[in-house]
C-alpha cells in the first residue's frame, strides 16, 4: 500500500508540474498535427493514395512525437536536484519510475491516441481502421514511453543528449511501429487485428516488468557521473 501511495504522489506531482509548464504536453500534439497536415501537401490530395499511406504516416509521426517528449521525462528533476534526492532516499525507486513513465504517457501517448481519429479523417483513413488506430496507439505509445524513459535516463546527465537519445531508442521503436501500423492496415483491409494488438500487449507487459529496472540503473549511472 505504501508503494502505491508513493507512486500516486509522484504521478500527481509530475502531472501538476507539467500542467504549469504547458509545453510538455502541448508540443507533441502540435508536432503531430502539423506534420500530418503536411503530408497531403507533399504527396498530393488524392484520397485513395492518402488512405493507403495513412496507417504508416500516423504511426511514424506519433512515434516521432513521442520521441520528442522523451527527453523531458527526467530533465527537470535532474536540473533542480530532485532526481539526486530521489536516488539517495530510502524509498523504493521502482514505483517512482513507473509513475514518472505513466505521467509521460498520460501527457503524450494518450492525447496522441485520442487525437489520431481526427488526423485519420484528414488523411482519408477508412472508418474501419479508426478503432484499431486508437487502440494500437494507446497500447503502443505506452511501450514507447518505457523505451523512451530508458534512453532519457541514460542521457539525462548530458548537456546535449537529444541526438544520442534518438540513436539509442529509435531502433527499439521499430517492432512497436511494425505491429502498430500492421494492426491499422489489417483493420482497413477487413481482417482481424487482435493478433497485432496482442503482440503490443506482450511488449507492454515486458516493458512494465523490465524497463523500470533498466531505468533505475541508468539513472544511477547518469547521476554518479
Amino acid at each position: 500500500m505504501a508503494l502505491v501511495s508513493l507512486a500516486l504522489a509522484v504521478l500527481r506531482r509530475d502531472l501538476l508540474a507539467a500542467a504549469r509548464r504547458g509545453s510538455e504536453w502541448s508540443n507533441p500534439l502540435v508536432f503531430f498535427v502539423m506534420v500530418c497536415a503536411l503530408f497531403p501537401l507533399g504527396i498530393g490530395p488524392e484520397p485513395q493514395r492518402l488512405a493507403e499511406l495513412a496507417p504508416g504516416i500516423l504511426w511514424v509521426v506519433a512515434l516521432l512525437a513521442s520521441l520528442l517528449a522523451s527527453d523531458t521525462v527526467f530533465r527537470s528533476d535532474y536540473d533542480d536536484a530532485t532526481l539526486e534526492q530521489m536516488l539517495l532516499s530510502h524509498q523504493a525507486l521502482y514505483p517512482q519510475v513507473i509513475a514518472k513513465t505513466l505521467a509521460h504517457w498520460l501527457l503524450s501517448g494518450l492525447p496522441l491516441s485520442l487525437l489520431s481519429p481526427l488526423l485519420g479523417v484528414l488523411l482519408h483513413l477508412p472508418a474501419a481502421g479508426m478503432l484499431a488506430l486508437m487502440a494500437s496507439l494507446a497500447l503502443g505509445s505506452a511501450v514507447l514511453s518505457f523505451i523512451g524513459a530508458i534512453g532519457a535516463a541514460l542521457t539525462v546527465g548530458l548537456r546535449k543528449g537529444g541526438l544520442l537519445l534518438s540513436l539509442i531508442i529509435l531502433p527499439l521503436y521499430i517492432p512497436v511501429l511494425i505491429f502498430g501500423s500492421s494492426a491499422v492496415k489489417t483493420a482497413v483491409d477487413g481482417g482481424p487485428f487482435l493478433p497485432q494488438l496482442a503482440m503490443l500487449g506482450v511488449f507492454f507487459l515486458i516493458a512494465l516488468a523490465l524497463a523500470p529496472l533498466a531505468i533505475a540503473g541508468a539513472l544511477r549511472i547518469s547521476v554518479d557521473q
